[in-house]
């Protein structure tokens, strides 16, 4: 797959990025290249590797996960301006 100088034009407009034609032939030879590195990505035979997120195996660290309300309410409203059972009151804004 190869880019022209047509589609660098486009992906410039969409991209809001100003390109002089100079610019423009310059990133073509530049998409045309990471295009080309894709393609030769593509020819990897990758059968039987397993996806990894890591290169270094790890064990993901887990927390227990339970619902606690944290007893902190009185906290959390302490600065509110007003606040009435441990729930924020705010203005009416919408009639």
């Amino acid at each position: 797959m190869s880019v022209d100088l047509a589609t660098v034009k486009r992906v410039a407009r969409l991209s809001r990025i100003a390109l002089a034609d100079g610019e423009a032939e310059r990133m073509m030879g530049e998409l045309n290249g990471i295009l080309g590195f894709v393609e030769q990505l593509s020819e990897v035979n990758v059968e039987g590797v397993e996806p990894m997120t890591s290169v270094t195996p790890m064990a993901m660290k887990k927390r227990v996960d339970a619902v606690t309300d944290g007893d902190k309410a009185a906290d959390i409203v302490a600065n509110a301006p007003v606040s009435e059972q441990n729930f924020f009151l705010v203005p009416k804004v919408v009639e």
